[in-house]
């Protein structure tokens, strides 16, 4: 029903335009979560999770192995719905300390025969003040929360670790944990923040503010309270071998609990030909699947399985979850994958998992 009846309305939606029909879902979902008992009975029917199916990485019970990756819920303004449609944990984001337009539109562009979608959106959200708001409003969500934090694109990066410590602080309280994303091709000279030096003053200053946080807000509730809410870093496709060891061991060093594996990527594989290959932004989608794969089963073995994986990156079917897990991933993402397959891909996921 979704391929035949839903999709093509959805990609009629102001004149093909994609980030309306992006916008007109997060509406719809918006809308679903506040109809009272309605998130329950999907949950219950549609988007039951398979018993068997929690896991625990990095200290966080999930009740699912499949999650929502960053950027299709930004603002966080369907968190209640998610729950319905299948998703054991859903990631914001990506937040910055100050509210941003993002790029110029248009911005977000599918490549249909592809299964492709490239996108410069540029980090566009409300900013981390708003957030702590709407998560504050919305209380217990029902899954665990992740919330990506990334640059202000106003901010110098010489001054980017205060720009990520401010989003760090206001969210604290809200997030199960915080994804760094540093590798986002959007927003000038992110991408530098990989690199060895900056990204070890980086996370040292981020997990030092976690502990601060972590013990001022467990006081007197034992030691497992107090301890900080994991810390994971979200890498790009296009590293090379030996920049993406260099990475893992400033991670290890710091004591970041896990790895993203992996955002969109500036190259074009396979779809070269296609007349929006030029368009500036990171691709997602199918060609990304084999890439995805390659980076996490690096990973895997580079740190012999001791640093977790969330794996995302061309899952458009159930298979293209199953190859990431049995390339070292711990959990999985979806995003381009809704776009093209719709919400029955995560009941998919799940059952072929149990």
């Amino acid at each position: 029903m979704y391929r035949r009846i839903v999709r093509p309305v959805l990609y009629r939606l102001g004149k093909g335009d994609a980030e309306i029909a992006h916008e007109q879902t997060l509406h719809g979902l918006r809308r679903l979560g506040r109809v009272p008992g309605a998130v329950s009975a999907l949950s219950r029917s549609f988007g039951a999770i398979p018993a068997g199916a929690a896991r625990t990485v990095f200290g966080i019970r999930f009740p699912g192995p499949v999650g929502l990756a960053a950027g299709m819920d930004k603002n966080g303004v369907a968190l209640p719905a998610w729950r319905a449609l299948g998703f054991g944990f859903v990631e914001v984001g990506t937040v910055t300390a100050q509210p941003q337009p993002g790029n110029e539109k248009p911005r977000l562009f599918r490549l249909v025969e592809h299964e492709a979608v490239i996108n410069r959106m540029g980090f566009n959200n409300l900013g981390s003040a708003a957030l702590a708001e709407r998560l504050e409003a919305y209380g217990p969500l029902g899954y665990p929360l992740g919330v990506s934090i990334g640059k202000s694109k106003v901010t110098p990066l010489d001054k980017a670790v205060d720009d990520y410590v401010i989003s760090l602080r206001r969210l604290y309280r809200y997030g199960d944990y915080f994804a760094v994303n540093v590798s986002s091709p959007n927003t000038p000279g992110l991408r530098s923040l990989q690199d060895a030096g900056q990204l070890r003053e980086l996370l040292t200053a981020l997990h030092a503010e976690a502990e601060t946080l972590g013990k001022a807000g467990a006081a007197g509730q034992g030691d497992m309270a107090r301890r900080a809410k994991p810390i994971l870093v979200k890498i790009a496709p296009d590293l090379t071998p030996s920049a993406i060891d260099e990475l893992l061991g400033v991670c290890t060093d710091v004591g970041v609990a896990g790895i993203i594996a992996t955002n969109t990527t500036i190259g074009r594989p396979g779809v070269e030909s296609h007349p929006l290959a030029s368009e500036a932004g990171g691709l997602s989608g199918r060609p990304l699947t084999e890439l995805a794969a390659k980076t996490v089963a690096h990973i895997h073995a580079e740190t012999g399985g001791a640093l977790p994986v969330i794996g995302v990156g061309g899952i458009l079917d159930p298979d293209d979850a199953v190859r990431l897990l049995d390339a070292g991933a711990s959990l999985v993402q979806v995003y381009s994958g809704l776009i093209y397959r719709g919400p029955g891909l995560i009941r998919r996921i799940n059952r072929r998992l149990s």
